[in-house]
């Protein structure tokens, strides 16, 4: 396993608490740091530098650098990491704090900078730098030829560039300022991506507050939702369900999401018929026969028509069409998975039809997402395909069909220190990132956007 895989799965687990990241262009200069370790820890033969303790230099701006040397069974690491720094935006409720060194240096703190090379011949094979506090976003570079290198641009396992031709050695990166790098890349290189604004997502933390604040006293039941006359009833019969186990499913619970939004616009919440009506190119001949007795769709539709009316409401009714609202972004093609512990590079082919989106790219799809637009949170469709078992009452079972079960809401955004966090509300609750997208191996989920507001009332 590469060595940068390795130290990618250990930073996992480390506790990310950062501060906000200056923009790219003003991320302090190392090329003079590096020049001085270049003889010593770059092209020095492989055993003098495996023999070195770690030791922290002065950079010329007196910010302090960790130089140390990692190893694995074929490969050693080079790494320059700066010092991690905390440090929060104003909010509501308090006021900025500056800058401050915590003492830790993990590897990944902005401006960090990394070589690895093998450990039998000393040939250097990979540079990676990190332009924010944040170890899932990160360029690096591999080399080519004598004459180039190759650049990506990796966020959260995706890659949003691959191979850019630079026309440099990869040796000369060893010593080169990374501002003369990137303009190297021009315009091919996504800066936006390492360079997102905490101050557009102010309206994002307020409204994943105001949800919090009325979970409270909600529970799951099953196929519950609540009607527009404000009742507990059953989604498929409309049945009013009984007082004392009333609840919302995971259906329900979307509603009752955006019922929150729209009831201060509109002073209503919307009913339920309406919202399992078919929407949108779906389906075929084929499962036109099997949809009332599987009803396959149910979810894609009800997450269709709830941002139908979302967007109709809150922003105009030209935004009520599928192609205004559903997710279709192709960001990137390549992701990085994890594969018997070992991470490997597949392709990924974004959009699928009806399906939506392979779950291994939804992690680097919604940090794009958010940075391409701070102002949406999205409703989610999870689908797979699958048969009905054969059964003595259903000896013959039922085909493979594509069947949309669950739903739920993703808001991605950046908080107040300018980390990346996702939060997840589903099933009148609010659960974690990592479980919903460890829960559905293999499955798809397609998206919907829906406008950010700041008042809530369910």
């Amino acid at each position: 396993m590469s060595l940068f895989l390795i130290v990618f799965l250990l930073f996992s687990g480390f506790s990310q608490a950062v501060a906000l990241d200056m923009p790219l262009s003003q991320i302090s200069d190392d090329s003079l740091l590096r020049i001085r370790l270049k003889d010593t820890y770059m092209t020095e033969t492989p055993g003098r530098v495996l023999s070195k303790a770690p030791v922290k230099m002065n950079m010329e701006t007196g910010e302090l650098v960790e130089v140390r040397v990692e190893q694995n069974r074929d490969e050693f690491m080079v790494i320059l990491s700066r010092e991690l720094t905390t440090g929060r935006m104003a909010t509501d409720s308090a006021p900025a704090s500056p800058r401050v060194g915590t003492g830790q240096f993990p590897g990944w703190a902005q401006g960090s900078w990394m070589l690895t090379r093998r450990k039998d011949t000393g040939e250097g094979v990979m540079i990676r730098i990190f332009p924010r506090s944040d170890q899932y976003a990160f360029i690096q570079f591999r080399p080519y030829n004598s004459e180039k290198c190759w650049m990506d641009a990796v966020v959260y396992g995706g890659y949003v560039t691959r191979s850019i031709p630079l026309a440099v050695s990869f040796e000369r990166l060893y010593t080169m300022p990374l501002n003369d790098i990137l303009k190297l890349a021009e315009h091919k290189f996504p800066a936006k991506y390492f360079e997102p604004d905490p101050v557009y997502y102010r309206d994002s933390r307020k409204f994943i507050a105001q949800v919090r604040g009325n979970l409270k006293g909600l529970r799951f039941a099953d196929d519950g939702a609540i009607d527009e006359n404000g009742n507990y009833v059953l989604i498929d019969s409309l049945k009013r369900q009984n007082a004392a186990s009333q609840g919302l499913n995971c259906s329900g619970f979307t509603k009752w999401l955006i019922d929150g939004i729209l009831r201060p616009v509109t002073g209503e919440r919307l009913s339920i018929p309406p919202l399992k009506a078919p929407f949108g190119v779906r389906g075929s001949s084929f499962t036109e026969n099997w949809e009332e007795r599987r009803d396959p769709y149910f979810g894609l539709d009800w997450i269709r028509n709830l941002a139908s009316e979302a967007n109709g409401i809150i922003r105009s009714d030209e935004y009520r069409s599928l192609d205004e609202f559903e997710v279709r972004s192709d960001n990137f093609s390549l992701v990085m998975v994890s594969e018997n512990r070992t991470f490997v590079t597949q392709s990924y082919p974004g959009f699928f039809g009806e399906a939506g989106y392979g779950i291994e790219g939804l992690h680097p799809l919604l940090y794009t997402l958010a940075v391409d637009d701070p102002f949406k949170f999205y409703l989610a469709a999870v689908n797979t395909e699958g048969g009905v078992p054969i059964t003595p009452d259903n000896p013959l079972g039922g085909p493979r069909l594509r069947q949309y079960y669950h739903v739920a809401a993703l808001v991605p955004y950046f908080d107040e220190y300018g980390v990346f966090r996702i939060v997840v509300f589903e099933s009148a609750a609010e659960t974690s990132f990592n479980a919903f997208r460890t829960r559905y191996p293999g499955h798809y989920v397609n998206l919907v956007k829906i406008p950010i507001v700041t008042t809530f009332d369910p």
